[in-house]
């Protein structure tokens, strides 16, 4: 044994560093409360301590950890405290943290069966759950890759494949020199992750027929182009400023007899389809041929957990198809899963550990409660908001909640000292060209407390912006 394999197989057993390591852990937990949700400009400027060059020499293990405890916890942003409503970024059930910390001392790969069987297991017990919470057909299959953007760029792959299969081309082996036109129908209030797909997936951005939106962002099924199987129809389940749902009972069925293939992002509103309470939104959806959900937003699991469910299990797996002589796949007879075969990746963190916990832990009362309640707190803000001089611009359909002021320069101002504040953080945005203030309710931790708090901050940064502005 090295010197080296020396120092590390006595790491490993001296529980020294793993108790520095959950210490800081838990002092940050603790302190989460007073906390700044985005980190102050001493905080920010503190991070040059890293700025150096690598090292030569081998370094001490504690201050590694000592360093990032101090110095990197500092300049954190606190998205897994009440008061963060940013990005749709979700907050991390305890369940579900403690689930990773042991998941990430197995250190799984879940590319194969062979690889890890506990992972492989537990993914195929989640596929089954999410088909019976969210009500899918028995058969979807379910791939657990990084985000939404990847689980949406496998489904329009998966579409590319069948489509083009269907016009008697097999774009594997063919490729996408000389095959038939596929067209990609988009409403204009799309999510940019499609276009980049689209992009990646070789079809140009150019070639996107664009359908017209009402109001909250809902493309007008009026407006639909006549369908085919040349076609590729993608919709929303949630809307990243309003939050509102596409008609799925009124365009899956004429999709559905067309032949065309219908895509739904559902990021973060997929999880409506877990309660009665928002049936009226997801009713249909069930139509559809592949989705694409994030479990790290609405279901509070930790960073990063999405999923793409396809119905079309053959088209999924062909379409992301990978071979190597080295690779042992399971025995079919046997029916062990191989998770690889439903993403792009072969090696995978064991993402689907958390996904299973959060599932065990809360079951269909406990998601429902859980997506009800970000959709309540998101109603309560808004109903604050609409007392003041703050216009709401949306529908509160789920748990998203757009604002403006009288005008462009003054909304970009009030959320400019809104972001300085550190008692709150939520992002800008646009919304039918006007600049606008968008806020996601998406943390089991938030309380009504933190909406009354957020509603303050929000008055008293718009109060310093009519001042600063007065005085230019």
């Amino acid at each position: 044994m090295n010197s080296l394999q020396q120092t590390l197989s006595a790491q490993l057993h001296d529980k020294s560093l793993h108790c520095q390591a959950q210490q800081a852990a838990f002092d940050y937990l603790d302190a989460l409360a007073c906390r700044r949700v985005f980190p102050d400009e001493q905080a920010l400027k503190a991070l040059s301590v890293f700025e150096e060059d690598l090292p030569e020499q081998r370094g001490d293990a504690q201050h590694v950890i000592a360093l990032l405890a101090k110095e990197g916890a500092n300049a954190t942003v606190a998205q897994n405290g009440g008061r963060y409503f940013g990005f749709v970024n979700g907050n991390a059930l305890p369940v579900t943290l403690a689930t990773k910390w042991l998941a990430d001392v197995w250190d799984q790969n879940s590319a194969l069966y062979l690889m890890s069987p506990i992972s492989a297991k537990l993914e195929d017990v989640c596929q089954r759950w999410l088909n019976q919470l969210l009500g899918l057909p028995m058969h979807t299959v379910a791939g657990f890759v990084s985000g939404t953007s990847v689980a949406t760029l496998s489904g329009l792959a998966a579409a590319r494949y069948r489509q083009h299969q269907k016009l008697g081309w097999d774009i594997n082996r063919q490729g996408m020199f000389a095959a038939p036109r596929l067209r990609l129908i988009l409403g204009r209030q799309t999510h940019g992750t499609v276009a980049k797909a689209i992009s990646l997936l070789g079809f140009g951005s150019d070639n996107i027929e664009w359908v017209d939106c009402d109001e909250q962002g809902r493309l007008l099924v009026a407006c639909l182009p006549k369908l085919d199987e040349h076609c590729i129809l993608v919709l929303q389940a949630g809307n990243e400023n309003s939050g509102a749902f596409d008609y799925f009972s009124q365009i899956c069925p004429l999709a559905k007899a067309a032949g065309a293939w219908v895509h739904i992002d559902g990021a973060f509103g997929l999880w409506a389809a877990a309660s009665s309470h928002f049936a009226a939104l997801t009713h249909g959806f069930e139509q559809a041929d592949s989705w694409s959900v994030d479990a790290h937003k609405t279901l509070n699991t930790p960073y990063d957990c999405g999923i793409i469910l396809c119905q079309d299990a053959q088209a999924l797996t062909a379409a992301l198809h990978q071979q190597g002589s080295y690779i042992q796949y399971s025995e079919e007879a046997v029916q062990k899963r191989d998770g690889m075969v439903f993403t792009p990746e072969m090696s995978r963190r064991a993402r689907g550990t958390e996904l299973w916990s959060a599932l065990k832990f809360l079951g269909r009362e406990g998601v429902c409660e859980l997506v009800f309640q970000l959709h309540d707190h998101a109603q309560y803000l808004a109903q604050c908001l609409s007392k003041t001089d703050f216009t709401v611009l949306n529908d509160v359909v789920f748990n998203q909640v757009i604002i403006c002021c009288e005008n462009d320069l003054l909304t970009t101002q009030t959320l400019e000292f809104v972001q300085q504040s550190g008692e709150i953080w939520c992002g800008p945005s646009r919304w039918f060209d006007q600049a606008v203030i968008r806020l996601s309710i998406c943390s089991w931790a938030t309380e009504r407390s933190d909406i009354d708090h957020a509603v303050s901050t929000l008055l008293d940064c718009k109060t310093r912006a009519v001042d600063a502005l007065a005085n230019r």
